[in-house]
């Protein structure tokens, strides 16, 4: 009277198909999305040529030719800018301190964003609102506006702009760290290792962070940027790193002067920090897709 009936032939395929791990789904998602894998190859090159091309040219960002405002040729790519320096050496050299300034602002930021959302929302009560007070009063002040009076007070360079872009860069990081901290804290094995009478240290260590490591990824990702445009946007201005040091915000400074007359020495700097910016963006992007599929559109 009865028929076994098996399962689907796409649901027995399923069940055949051997298990992945977490991280390796989410690499898997992330290959999918094209303009992610394009940000990923794009940062790739600019990282390459920044390595190799001061390194190999025959120029020096500082050395002076001679020539000057010479539009882009065979023997200078990028052109000549008002001192006769080759601008496609500056550009790759400039791209080494966006980078640097950028990148190492960011890792600041993880750091200090990390272990203060940790404790805070980890140990909760008087301590998380004294800490989460005093990172609302960070959060009303502008950050730029902070940024800039740091940077008038202190001298010019790449130490003094990396710490006023670490100032308050961290208060982001760490609500966001915070709120993956209410979500995970009770949860079982959290409490099973307080039961078992784990340390703080070792909670935040070996279950907080793996834990909240995609938001964490995809915050980090999406700072490097911002602080990269900071930076520029502040050499810009006269207020970031000193001459004859290029970065691209210096460089784009420069080129503006000279816009009627060599626009290309404003090209090749605004146009680099705009690749650079899409790329991180689309890396984050697509990491938060491939964390969480359903943010998928």
């Amino acid at each position: 009277m009865f028929t076994v009936v098996g399962p689907r032939l796409e649901e027995s395929d399923k069940m055949t198909k051997k298990s992945v791990s977490f991280w390796k789904e989410v690499f898997l998602r992330f290959k999918q999305n094209k303009l992610a894998v394009s940000g990923v190859i794009i940062l790739f090159i600019i990282a390459l040529f920044a390595a190799l091309v001061p390194e190999l040219s025959q120029y020096s960002y500082r050395d002076q030719l001679g020539i000057y405002n010479q539009a882009p040729s065979k023997d200078h790519w990028f052109g000549t800018d008002d001192l006769g320096r080759d601008v496609f050496v500056r550009v790759w050299y400039g791209a080494r301190i966006s980078l640097f300034i950028g990148i190492t602002a960011a890792i600041i930021d993880l750091i200090i964003g990390v272990l203060w959302g940790s404790i805070s929302g980890l140990i909760g009560g008087r301590v998380d609102d004294i800490m989460m007070r005093f990172v609302d009063i960070l959060s009303a002040i502008p950050y730029l506006l902070v940024v800039i009076i740091l940077l008038v007070v202190m001298e010019q360079g790449l130490l003094p702009m990396i710490i006023a872009l670490s100032i308050t860069g961290w208060v982001n990081m760490a609500r966001i760290v915070r709120g993956e901290v209410l979500s995970i804290k009770n949860r079982e094995f959290v409490l099973a290792s307080r039961t078992l009478g784990a340390s703080t240290s070792h909670l935040i260590k070996r279950h907080i962070i793996p834990n909240a490591l995609g938001a964490i990824l995809v915050t980090m990702t999406l700072t490097i940027p911002t602080a990269i445009f900071t930076e520029s946007f502040l050499s810009f201005l006269g207020l970031g790193v000193t001459q004859p040091v290029a970065s691209w915000g210096t460089m784009a400074s420069e080129g503006m002067g000279g816009l009627r007359v060599a626009p290309w020495r404003l090209f090749f700097p605004a146009f680099f920090i705009s690749l650079t910016i899409f790329a991180f963006n689309a890396i984050g992007d697509g990491l938060r897709d491939a964390l969480d599929p359903k943010l998928r559109k």
